[in-house]
């Protein structure tokens, strides 16, 4: 069976910069069972699990109402449930796996959200996320022409500044994540740094240009007013030699882990 295109099934719903990290996301999980039953905490408004999975997942779990009414419109979930991370609503050992994509690294009490799941994984059940790294900071580059120049200083606070706006708690190395994996009842059994850091230029300026998608989702509650081929095409010729790179790197921004409970 051919691959999804997934490139274009997420730019024509999404901010472009969005857009290329979620793509090259998707494309890691044809490879991945997910036993069921599965929970996806933090699933949001369900775009991703929507085009990923080809049988709706269990249950989606998302601590914002808004997101949740978009996604139950979706189909990708047999249950959506509005609760925090920390304080799951589920028995102990209810779910064979769980996924959790581009969300840990936005909970502050991520801790505690390990030891809720943990909780309710079965044992050997597989838990599968991604986070940005060590890598990502260093390597957003305005930070990196300040640093060049000499403003070193300044430098450090134009990233936090991105953090701030990225909603980031967590830019670990796996050395930390192992760490809190392990106090949670999990060990990892695979992962890998992904998304260059030319890449991640492209999302780094995309969050100040992206800014006529936003208005847009203002006025129409879509990120995107006309979602043609013929009117992506310019900015799909920018992001398609992303999208083809070899998304694997050790330099890579973000890591993707797959983790076993004990």
């Amino acid at each position: 069976m051919a691959e999804k295109d997934f490139l274009w099934l997420h730019m024509r719903d999404l901010p472009y910069f969005r857009a290329l990290v979620r793509s090259v996301e998707a494309r890691f999980y044809g490879s991945i069972h997910l036993p069921q039953p599965v929970l996806d905490l933090g699933c949001g408004d369900g775009h991703f699990a929507s085009l990923v999975f080809e049988q709706p997942m269990e249950v989606g779990l998302d601590p914002w109402w808004s997101p949740i009414k978009e996604a139950a419109g979706r189909g990708a979930y047999q249950l959506l449930v509005q609760a925090d991370g920390g304080v799951l609503p589920f028995p102990n050992d209810n779910f064979a796996s769980a996924v959790s994509n581009s969300v840990l690294e936005h909970i502050q009490h991520v801790d505690l959200v390990l030891l809720e799941l943990s909780r309710v994984i079965q044992p050997g059940g597989l838990f599968v996320f991604c986070v940005p790294n060590q890598n990502f900071l260093a390597a957003l580059s305005i930070g990196q022409f300040l640093d060049a120049i000499g403003l070193k200083a300044i430098g450090n606070h134009y990233r936090h500044f991105f953090n701030h706006i990225s909603r980031h708690y967590h830019c670990d190395t796996p050395e930390v994540w192992s760490e809190r994996l392990e106090n949670a009842g999990f060990a990892i059994e695979k992962c890998w740094h992904y998304f260059s850091p030319q890449a991640l230029k492209i999302v780094e300026w995309g969050h100040y240009f992206g800014l006529p998608s936003l208005i847009c989702r203002w006025l129409s509650g879509k990120w995107i007013w006309m979602p043609t081929r013929w009117n992506l095409a310019p900015i799909r010729r920018i992001l398609q030699p992303y999208y083809d790179q070899e998304p694997v790197c050790d330099d890579g921004v973000y890591t993707f882990y797959l983790a076993r409970r004990k």
